[in-house]
């Protein structure tokens, strides 16, 4: 998401046929694990990818789709983040991420991050503290069924081998939803105050550029 602007009001009979820079762009994924490892360790990072910025601007792309370069304990490739404002260790840290934003910038390529809100990893502090109680004021930051109420109705799972989409959990005798892997708990947000820290999130990127 970061670099992206506003796009600029226009008069047109036909709103969806309006060539806005997104629907017309050119889109070069770039998978930070696999593209360029700049130290040696065997893992690609965010320098790797500044290193190659020269070679990405020759293939006439418009922007960079970045895949979760977030904190994540990589259960599921990045997809479950355990902290949405800092980098994960391997691929670099916070000022490798702001040298390579200003490197694509300068090359008039925009960055479309891959920020995942549906659901957060079961390592991320909120859901630590969801699941510590269930006065906790994290608690409906998540889906929980309390098991006095029964089994909850069932759920199809993308990930379980099971294709159930509701985990026990006996801290506080309760299921918790998580439609990925059961590390991977979908986020509440029909709770306003989750979606407050959701919008300071993606305005702390945004703020970059």
């Amino acid at each position: 998401m970061s670099g992206c602007k506003p796009a600029q009001q226009k008069q047109s009979a036909d709103p969806y046929t309006e060539k806005t820079w997104w629907k017309e762009a050119v889109v070069y994924q770039v998978y930070p694990r696999s593209f360029k490892d700049s130290d040696g360790d065997g893992v690609g990072d965010l320098k790797g990818i500044t290193e190659s910025l020269d070679y990405i601007k020759s293939l006439g792309i418009d922007a960079v789709w970045l895949n979760p370069i977030y904190t994540s304990p990589n259960d599921d490739n990045g997809y479950d983040i355990s902290d949405y404002r800092n980098i994960l260790r391997e691929f670099g840290t916070m000022e490798d991420f702001d040298i390579l934003l200003k490197g694509l910038h300068a090359r008039g390529i925009k960055l479309i991050m891959d920020l995942v809100v549906n659901h957060s990893s079961d390592e991320h502090e909120w859901f630590k503290q969801s699941r510590s109680s269930r006065t906790s004021p994290y608690r409906n930051y998540y889906h929980w069924w309390n098991a006095e109420k029964g089994k909850p109705a069932y759920r199809w799972s993308f990930f379980d081998v099971n294709g159930e989409a509701w985990k026990y959990d006996s801290l506080t005798n309760a299921w918790y939803l998580h439609y990925f892997s059961q590390k991977q708990p979908d986020l509440n947000w029909e709770n306003p105050q989750l979606r407050k820290e959701i919008h300071d999130i993606m305005r702390f990127w945004l703020d970059k550029g």
